[in-house]
């Protein structure tokens, strides 16, 4: 009920700041969003990243025609905390969804845990404006019925509700893996070929729904994510085996859903954004070249993201922004540009990021980050903090290995990521005052935040449930 009147409340909010919102006037329609979010796709595993071994020609093209931003981050190298921070605006610590009841890095299934309905997502924010909303993919924010999309602000939901790795081998507890359609499974176990296939019919069969109101799309799709799996047309056509085919299969899906909205005379109205969950795994055929790191760390690797961004006549085409940029910051961002705000009954972290977005073709430096540090957290720990082109890795103890009596204790390190984005020289000893600014910076997220078994001020419960039932079908 409390969360009804927040929605209540927030929608009132949203209509008498259209009244006022050049955004909102008569003569132009509201923008659509479209998300096309990836799992465990690395920063250089596409053709306008660097990629030599994809062919990825549609997103190359949004690219021409767009924006490429070039620090642009998750929140987290995995994927549950990471999507609580796409739907939220808010780091996963903020939700308390940075790790699993049990403290595993990511919700298993029949997890007591979820994202809490009380908070309020990008999706409920764009309805109050009365758009269409839809997610079209892999959820992995609770499996349980409150924890839904359907529950979350979306209209209609399309997917499987986790990893595609998590079915019934990986746990005894798990069911089949299941593709629900709403809350109601369809089928057990999913057909993984066809699914970047089906998750692209059902978002242009959307797109021409809903051509004539505005709409909201998450598609969050499930691969390149292992197991890799493609359609017939894709599998074994690519040069890097089975996860280059799901590369390049994501690829024509995406050209599938920008020649949908030229069809439909919509694409001059629709901001879409391509980019991914975390990095690529250490193994598995994916590449953050040229970033150390990978999958679950916080080096750049396995948290800076490809990131391309197109709206004709509104995104400055062929333009690239290096200013560090995050999915927490999409929730402000959406909701300034469908004429209405963020909410304000809570802390959020995200920003509205339209400034960087909008800069000019000739790289007008005017528009800067509007990130006095950004944070870097493996589960409940805060590893490293970026501000500017600076990125400090806190002190701390390192992962115990086999026959170690006590962990080994990393000193701080400090990167200049303009010269030096790969992480390889240690500049710490050069620059104490820099490392001290930083260390203020990740003390003042600490008592915000929460370190380690330390709470911040200012975190929120994760929803709870008390007997988590298998997604079985009916």
């Amino acid at each position: 009920m409390r969360k009804h009147i927040r929605i209540a409340a927030l929608f009132t909010l949203a209509t008498l700041l259209s009244v006022v919102s050049p955004q909102t006037s008569a003569a132009e329609r509201l923008p659509n969003f479209i998300i096309i979010f990836c799992d465990d796709l690395g920063y250089g595993d596409i053709g306008c990243f660097g990629s030599e071994k994809h062919r990825t020609p549609n997103i190359d093209r949004m690219a021409k025609e767009g924006l490429r931003m070039t620090s642009f981050y998750s929140t987290c190298g995995v994927c549950t905390p990471s999507r609580s921070s796409l739907m939220t605006g808010c780091y996963p610590r903020r939700v308390n969804m940075h790790q699993s009841a049990r403290g595993e890095w990511v919700l298993f299934p029949v997890a007591q845990r979820g994202l809490n309905p009380k908070e309020i997502t990008i999706a409920e924010v764009l309805k109050a404006k009365g758009y269409a909303t839809a997610c079209i993919g892999k959820w992995h924010l609770g499996d349980q019925p409150p924890f839904l999309p359907t529950q979350q602000g979306f209209d209609s939901y399309f997917g499987i509700p986790y990893s595609n790795d998590m079915g019934s081998r990986q746990r005894k507890i798990n069911p089949p893996l299941p593709i629900l359609r709403n809350t109601t499974v369809i089928e057990a176990p999913a057909d993984q070929t066809t699914l970047t296939k089906r998750y692209t019919e059902e978002a242009v069969k959307f797109i021409a729904a809903n051509k004539d109101q505005p709409f909201f799309i998450y598609l969050p799709h499930t691969m390149p994510h292992n197991p890799v799996n493609s359609s017939p047309a894709f599998k074994g056509k690519s040069a890097n085996g089975g996860y280059g085919d799901c590369v390049e299969e994501i690829d024509w899906s995406t050209g599938e859903i920008l020649a949908a909205l030229k069809k439909h005379g919509i694409d001059e109205q629709t901001l879409v954004i391509f980019t991914s969950d975390n990095g690529a795994a250490s193994r598995w055929g994916g590449s953050n070249k040229p970033l150390s790191g990978f999958k679950g760390s916080t080096m750049e690797g396995g948290m800076r993201e490809p990131c391309v961004i197109r709206w004709p006549g509104k995104i400055p085409a062929g333009s690239v922004c290096d200013e560090v940029a995050s999915t927490i910051d999409l929730l402000p961002t959406f909701a300034k540009l469908a004429g209405t705000s963020a909410p304000t009954d809570r802390k959020i972290d995200g920003h509205d990021i339209w400034p960087l977005l909008a800069r000019k073709k000739d790289g007008e430096k005017s528009a800067k980050s509007p990130h006095e540090a950004y944070y870097y957290y493996f589960r409940d720990q805060l590893q490293a903090v970026r501000a500017g082109k600076w990125k400090l890795h806190l002190p701390r103890a390192a992962r115990r290995r086999r026959n170690q009596k006590t962990a080994a204790r990393l000193p701080a390190r400090l990167y200049n990521l303009d010269t030096d984005i790969g992480e390889k020289t240690n500049v710490a000893a050069a620059n104490p005052d820099v490392v001290k600014r930083l260390t203020d910076l990740a003390n003042l997220a600490r008592a915000d935040l929460g370190d380690g078994k330390k709470p911040g001020k200012h975190q929120r419960a994760a929803g709870h449930v008390k007997n988590p039932k298998p997604l079985t079908k009916p």
